[in-house]
């Protein structure tokens, strides 16, 4: 009994930990491509980010302290108090958790010179900038957090409308891309609006993909032994009934459990170790929606 409550503890301690792996991962990589990618070739790919790069462009000249981290950073926390009061304590506290972190990590490549992009091909840059701000964001987003800005915008929006949240963002960035079409031209104008639609949906292809999970249907003579290997070995819960085989008119017991994929991978090795008789279907879940699993926001 000890060694399963000291177990517990331990998975419980070792999911927060990839939690917070993950969703300092998520920040990390948009730090990255706001630092590498979107500044020095001034894409405003909409955000906070995207704004502060079109502000700094005219008050860092005059107010040389007003750089562009330190623009992102006032404006993150403009919003964080809107967030606060639309989006609740929960969610704003891993908000200002992941905006300093973002704001602190973008100061910080700033010590790294930088005067001009890596390449001669923005085109090449944008490309980047999409896929790592794009990940970043259904990281961030997958772990029930924000980076702050639009970011909170976008969760208001779906907070109180039927969009899903790549369109919310989306619809939050539209305007801050824009503004880079009076401020850098309608070169960098076009990359910026071509980058805001194209972010969209990587955000909505990897959230989808990271929100998949599996649905185990398991047919058994030994419910006792498979019901043990679904609580221990995988912690979820399950839904077992009777049921009576077509041919062979014996009765069975199916066991229905939903989890992720990985651990679906570790569920089907363990029962082919301690009931290889056992029956076992395993297919795709979109989205579930419950205890353990999403959970509108």
């Amino acid at each position: 009994m000890l060694n399963k409550v000291s177990e517990k503890k331990s998975n419980k301690v070792l999911d927060s930990v990839r939690y917070w792996a993950l969703l300092n991962f998520g920040v990390l990589l948009l730090s990255v491509s706001m630092y590498m990618f979107n500044e020095p070739n001034h894409f405003a790919l909409g955000g906070m980010g995207g704004l502060s790069i079109v502000l700094a462009k005219y008050i860092t000249p005059a107010i040389s302290f007003l750089t562009q981290p330190v623009l992102l950073a006032i404006l993150n926390g403009i919003l964080l108090v809107l967030g606060l009061i639309f989006l609740g304590k929960d969610m704003t506290v891993k908000t200002i958790y992941c905006t300093i972190a973002y704001s602190l990590e973008v100061y910080l490549f700033s010590f790294i010179p930088l005067e001009r992009p890596l390449t001669n091909e923005p085109f090449l840059e944008l490309v980047y900038a999409i896929i790592l701000s794009g990940a970043a964001h259904a990281i961030v987003f997958n772990c029930r957090a924000s980076t702050g800005g639009s970011d909170i915008i976008a969760l208001i929006i779906k907070k109180y409308s039927k969009m899903n949240i790549a369109p919310a963002l989306l619809a939050a960035d539209f305007l801050i891309a824009c503004l880079s079409f009076w401020t850098f031209g309608p070169l960098i104008g076009l990359f910026s609006v071509l980058g805001v639609f194209a972010k969209s949906f990587v955000i909505d292809g990897v959230i989808e993909n990271m929100a998949k999970t599996k649905y185990v249907t398991i047919i058994t003579v030994n419910p006792e032994i498979v019901a043990e290997v679904i609580l221990d070995n995988i912690h979820r819960g399950y839904t077992k009934y009777k049921a009576e085989g077509g041919y062979t008119g014996e009765e069975r017991t199916i066991i229905i459990t939903v989890c992720r994929r990985s651990q679906a991978a570790r569920l089907k090795a363990s029962l082919h170790e301690v009931d290889p008789t056992a029956f076992v279907i395993i297919t795709d879940a979109n989205e579930i929606l419950g205890k353990g699993f999403s959970e509108r926001m």
